[in-house]
């Protein structure tokens, strides 16, 4: 069932009226009044065995704390459900991906995002900005970007190389990190090519979150350039040495906790899904296996399947990739 926009006025209304009251809001969240959420158990809605009953919101929003949210959308509306993650600085704010719909009627991303700056106190001589950044530029990423085109203070970045070098100096592609400052919350952008060319992955302090978009998530993950994937992977563990990190979070959910594989591709109710944030150590599993993997190959481990594409899948996902 496509969520009508009556039902996402009324659960912005009653954000902004639980927003004035408590220090954090969920929307359909399911955390109580007053807590964050809790990225490593949280249980996010996983669709409905018949959508057309489906009453859910089109995007379900969770705040990790004060000044950042985790967006889903509904997969009654796009089977992908991807993750947006929504960054609160002093002079900006960041959107990490557009998902799947570009719909504002069924999928109000943008709408959602500008409920947050009021929720966080509303523009202020133009402050906060909009940023809009894609961890990769597969259209289940960046088709809700129509949505902040031309809207006023609102910077879209592009998806190709020349884009991420200009827009956001990562030049030397994929050697160099570079950041992005939002106000009091500095983060650091890794190259992470593999699954496609441009995949990019965020290093928030703050939270102490690593965003790795599609190159590692809990779920079927498809390797295009085998190589290129294996050396981005030996690349985050070795940036987050040193460093604390929380939590790994991708950009989907895909595996069944009860039956231990991944779901099938479109499925559109998934009630034992496993929890979306993965830890480091899970990331040095996978690149010691990568490092004795001398030719591509499914592996399996606990949450996740690594396995390359075939030239069908290369063509096919070639056709629906997006480059701005």
């Amino acid at each position: 069932m496509l969520i009508k926009p009556s039902l996402f006025i009324i659960v912005t209304v009653l954000l902004a009226a639980i927003a004035t009251t408590a220090s954090a809001a969920n929307v359909a969240g399911d955390e109580p009044t007053g807590h964050y959420a809790d990225l490593a158990t949280a249980v996010w809605l996983h669709g409905a065995k018949s959508c057309k009953n489906d009453i859910n919101p089109a995007i379900q929003v969770m705040q990790a704390d004060a000044s950042t949210y985790v967006l889903r959308q509904n997969k009654c509306v796009t089977f992908e459900a991807p993750f947006i993650y929504v960054l609160f600085g002093k002079d900006k704010v960041l959107v990490v991906d557009t998902g799947a719909n570009q719909s504002p009627e069924h999928s109000p991303i943008y709408q959602t995002v500008e409920s947050l700056i009021e929720q966080q106190g509303g523009r202020i001589n133009g402050k906060p900005e909009v940023l809009v950044v894609h961890s990769h530029s597969h259209s289940d990423h960046t088709k809700g970007d129509s949505q902040f085109h031309g809207k006023p203070g609102v910077e879209v970045v592009g998806t190709n190389t020349q884009a991420l070098e200009t827009q956001l100096g990562l030049g030397d592609w994929p050697t160099k990190q570079s950041s992005i400052d939002l106000g009091g919350r500095l983060l650091t952008l890794i190259p992470i090519p593999g699954h496609q060319e441009q995949s990019i992955a965020i290093y928030d302090p703050q939270t102490e979150w690593l965003l790795t978009g599609d190159s590692l998530y809990p779920g079927s993950i498809r390797v295009k350039n085998w190589s290129d994937y294996k050396n981005s992977i030996q690349r985050l563990l070795e940036f987050s040495r040193g460093k604390p990190v929380s939590l790994i979070l991708g950009s989907h959910i895909e595996f069944n906790a009860e039956k231990n594989k991944p779901y099938k591709i479109g499925t559109r109710y998934q009630p034992h899904e496993t929890p979306l944030g993965m830890y480091v150590d899970q990331l040095k599993v996978l690149n010691d296996k990568l490092q004795t993997t001398t030719k591509p190959k499914k592996l399996k481990f606990g949450r996740f399947v690594i396995s390359p594409l075939s030239k069908f899948e290369k063509l096919l996902i070639k056709a629906l990739s997006k480059s701005n």
